[in-house]
């Protein structure tokens, strides 16, 4: 027995051996496994860009621009560089009810978002539900740009609660309550600032339909991160399917940015007509309510 032992471990290690050797041979014989390719890449044709939200008691804006190509090296002057891709010259309306609203290309600054706008109209975007808001774009060049869009009803924040961790009682978590009427398809995009709403990133940014809900109440939760003293802003957006689908994938297409194992992925637009655009035309139903977070 101690003879067909030995004899098994010697032919162990002879094998392991072997195929060390083998194996190092073959990296040997591979040399240098880096190597340089070119790509010819297709020249980028820039696609139109239109973002335009249009929110109850706000004036009419809306930005237009051209895409601009991915590995192009990032600008060293940004004023330059956004000259560069806004778009002027175009014919912008916006109608609702029978009521044209033409944005006039002006350059704006938004002075509570510091968001950027280049066709506006001081007219305020009315709060009606019955009637869609429709857009046209005729560009420089003479393409269309078209979108339909419609604004939902607010659906209310019902409470809030803050609950202190049992056992730490120095961390609280926010608890979200809405109504959700279960004979419709909703869609939301859930929100909750710190102690800022300008200047903060938000701690959660998300959109989600109502298909897991069994019954007719939503709870948007947070884990146990905020302290005494903190000053939370929960937003709530009723959201359309078309702003649901453009902003999954846009945040599927940023995820995907420097990902070799990522899926590609574009963007899915509500616009149409023969420009080839993409972007947003779409309503801002909110609720937000600001909570201090005490014991």
């Amino acid at each position: 027995m101690k003879s067909q032992i030995n004899k098994l471990t010697g032919l162990n290690f002879f094998s392991t051996t072997f195929y060390f050797l083998l194996f190092t041979f073959y990296l040997s014989s591979c040399g240098n496994l880096e190597k340089e390719i070119n790509l010819e890449l297709p020249a980028y044709e820039p696609q139109y860009v239109v973002e335009c939200y249009l929110e109850p008691g706000q004036p009419f804006s809306l930005l237009l621009t051209k895409s601009t190509p991915y590995f192009e090296p990032f600008p060293s002057d940004l004023l330059n560089f956004v000259s560069n891709i806004v778009v002027d010259s175009a014919e912008v309306t916006i109608t609702h009810d029978g009521v044209d609203y033409l944005l006039a290309n002006n350059p704006t600054i938004n002075p509570t978002t510091f968001k950027l706008y280049n066709y506006t109209n001081p007219a305020l975007v009315p709060m009606e539900y019955d009637h869609d808001f429709s857009l046209k774009i005729t560009t420089p060049d003479g393409k269309t740009i078209t979108a339909t869009t419609r604004l939902l009803p607010v659906v209310p924040i019902d409470s809030i609660v803050v609950e202190f961790d049992v056992e730490r009682d120095t961390l609280a978590r926010c608890l979200t309550y809405i109504s959700d009427d279960p004979t419709t398809v909703d869609f939301y995009r859930r929100m909750i600032h710190q102690n800022s709403l300008i200047d903060s990133i938000p701690n959660q940014d998300f959109t989600t339909n109502d298909d897991y809900v069994d019954n007719s109440t939503i709870v948007f939760g947070t884990g146990y991160e905020f302290k005494e003293g903190d000053t939370l802003y929960n937003t709530i957006f009723h959201i359309e399917r078309a702003y649901f689908d453009f902003w999954e994938s846009t945040f599927n297409s940023i995820s995907s940015n420097g990902n070799p194992f990522g899926q590609p992925s574009s963007i899915i637009s509500n616009l149409q007509g023969d420009a080839g655009a993409i972007g947003i035309f779409t309503g801002l139903s909110y609720e937000r309510v600001m909570t201090v977070v005490k014991k």
